[in-house]
């Protein structure tokens, strides 16, 4: 008997599907919504701040003039004045030296206005981002990559900064009601920036899955794949992860975001994420789109840090 499909929207992008006598319900989950509502959060921890004469503040160094580097610098920028956060901008040649980039980064440690520091990647090549990274001071830290926010992360120490992607991802299967614990989760990517921490939180005890992180030289990645309960994408590669990867009933998060060629667009290109959503979708239980997934959460929770590095100063 051919399959038939039957779907339904429903609140929160709640699909339903009927496939042949088999009834799978499919949720997309909305990064917009639930980014918002982490940003109400924040603001009412800001409002609470101010009360007490403190507000948080952030400070984003760009070195350089590379296009995407400037509209995430501006995006955040954005927020801050939205939310009611302080912010600089520090803007330096791409020419700069490493020492002048270093001596930046130590004016905005001693800068009691400044809750937090971010250095937007990547640098140019000559700049040492491992050497800036470490020299920001680890209280201010808002990205969680300086290795003591990293140990504390591995630690499962709530003092500490985590990664803010890895975060976002979190909050979304909390805020789709999908359920972790004891599940079968596959991380692909094994990057610091998101890959890593993310099969950390997946372990941890806000998590409790059983996690495999999969990368270049995993061994039949697509069996790996189908037995997970819940994957993650973050390798960078358009359409990489395909429907017969993905086991019926699965969530997907896809934190990749790739430009592809489409004379169709006015811009000459369409963003896709790391997984074909159109094939992958209809198997799935809960997946995010690319965009308005991942990627609204990921400045969300940099805001959440933010606010978190301020509240500590108290």
């Amino acid at each position: 008997m051919a399959e038939r499909y039957f779907c339904a929207i429903k609140p929160f992008g709640i699909v339903s599907q009927v496939v042949g006598i088999y009834a799978l319900v499919m949720q997309i989950i909305d990064g917009k919504q639930v980014a918002e509502k982490v940003l109400s959060e924040c603001s009412d921890r800001i409002a609470a701040l101010k009360e007490k004469g403190v507000t948080p503040g952030l400070a984003v160094v760009l070195v350089g003039e590379d296009p995407a580097s400037k509209v995430y610098v501006g995006s955040k920028a954005r927020k801050c004045v939205e939310l009611g956060i302080y912010s600089r901008k520090i803007e330096l040649p791409a020419d700069s030296s490493q020492e002048e980039v270093m001596a930046v980064v130590e004016e905005l440690n001693n800068d009691d206005k400044v809750h937090g520091i971010l250095v937007q990647s990547p640098p140019p090549p000559h700049i040492d981002e491992e050497a800036i990274v470490r020299a920001i001071n680890p209280a201010k830290d808002v990205d969680g990559f300086h290795p003591e926010n990293v140990a504390k992360l591995a630690l499962e120490d709530p003092t500490g900064f985590v990664p803010c992607t890895p975060a976002g991802c979190m909050r979304l299967l909390k805020e789709a009601g999908v359920e972790t614990s004891g599940a079968e989760a596959v991380v692909i990517g094994r990057s610091m920036i998101v890959g890593k921490p993310m099969a950390l939180l997946l372990m941890g005890k806000a998590g409790n899955a059983t996690v495999t992180v999969a990368h270049s030289r995993t061994k039949d990645l697509a069996e790996v794949c189908r037995r997970a309960d819940i994957i993650v994408a973050a390798i960078g590669k358009p359409e990489f992860v395909t429907a017969d990867m993905v086991k019926d009933g699965a969530t997907i998060i896809d934190v990749g975001i790739n430009r592809v060629e489409d004379a169709s667009k006015k811009s000459g290109y369409k963003l896709v994420g790391d997984v074909a959503y159109d094939e992958c979708a209809p198997k799935c239980k809960a997946i995010t789109p690319v965009p308005g997934g991942v990627g609204p959460m990921t400045i969300a929770m940099l805001m959440q840090n933010t606010v978190q590095a301020a509240e500590a100063t108290l």
